[in-house]
């Protein structure tokens, strides 16, 4: 039998609404709700169930928003009997929610260290200064020269490099721009502008780094109980010291999701189930590894469809 991953989203899976069927149907997931609105100290339940949707996508409150929506979501995967995972991953932010679900960090904490994790990087770089963009149909080679050719002592860079189809540059907003034309002449499929508040994990984000350095080197990491596969260098980790390091780099270092999918597979890996909002890394996951088999939890509907597809699993 295959080997498990649970996945957890990244920031760009926010939408009002979120959580709110998990919290109205199953009483671990509104005890999750509670958790955080107590941690933090305002009604983020009430964000993530009614919005606005203006106030959802401030990078302040959306990473602790999706936390709480992932780790919602786990509580419930957990006590309707999904199987339990044998290795752990998380795009971006999703790492905090793998690091909760292998035991590595308390959810209060991991709560207001993500929320000061947005903080930093919204403040890193001045609203409009910098950009982000998906390029699609483009291989990660062309797109890094293409990004060095644009960069003309700017910052322009691949941050994200989520499947073979699809790569993510971010930098100061004029190199972004100069590297979308670039990209558009050579071929890639689609290039375009993504609507995000600041140009994540890139050079950009070096003071943010720093800051966030000093808050983790505060928090108590515990040895994972599941081991998990970083983002930021797709190896395999297993001791806390190793997620405080890790959560450290990733934030000025690109996202290497194709990586860390294929680290996953290599494992013996089989069957992926994403925990939380959305189901992006589920198309991701797919385009990296085409005999993967993907699941996702979110709400009831999608809950109900992933125990039928682990029940198929065990049979067959």
């Amino acid at each position: 039998m295959s080997r498990v991953a649970y996945v957890f989203p990244g920031q760009g899976s926010q939408s009002a609404g979120m959580g709110r069927d998990l919290a109205e149907n199953f009483v671990v997931a509104r005890r999750v709700f509670e958790e955080a609105d107590e941690a933090l100290g305002c009604a983020l339940s009430r964000l993530c169930f009614q919005g606005p949707d203006e106030e959802l996508r401030l990078t302040e409150n959306t990473q602790p928003a999706i936390l709480t929506v992932s780790v919602a979501a786990l509580r419930v995967a957990q006590s309707e009997g999904l199987p339990t995972p044998d290795f752990v991953a998380g795009h971006s932010l999703g790492e905090y929610s793998a690091l909760v679900a292998a035991g590595a960090l308390d959810f209060a904490t991991a709560l207001r260290t993500v929320r000061l994790r947005g903080r930093y990087m919204q403040e890193a770089v001045p609203v409009g200064v910098g950009a982000m963009a998906a390029i699609l149909g483009a291989s990660l080679e062309v797109v890094e020269e293409a990004c060095r050719e644009a960069a003309n002592g700017e910052v322009c860079a691949p941050a994200n490099i989520n499947s073979p189809a699809q790569v993510v540059i971010a930098g100061h907003a004029s190199a972004v721009d100069r590297a979308i034309e670039l990209l558009r002449a050579r071929g890639a499929r689609r290039a375009v502008r993504l609507p995000v508040s600041a140009p994540f994990h890139c050079a950009l984000m070096r003071p943010a780094a720093d800051r966030l350095a000093r808050e983790l080197e505060r928090v108590e990491f515990r040895d994972l109980d599941v081991p998990l596969v970083t983002n930021v260098e797709a190896t395999i980790i297993r001791r806390g010291a190793e997620a405080r390091a890790a959560l450290i780099r990733q934030v000025a270092s690109p996202v290497r999701w194709r990586e860390s999918v294929e680290r996953l597979a290599s494992e013996g890996v089989g069957l992926f189930i994403e925990v939380g909002p959305g189901k992006v890394l589920s198309g991701l996951i797919r385009q990296t590894v085409s005999t993967a088999r993907t699941l996702n939890v979110e709400d009831t509907s999608s809950l109900r469809a992933a125990q039928n597809g682990t029940r198929q699993s065990a049979v067959s």
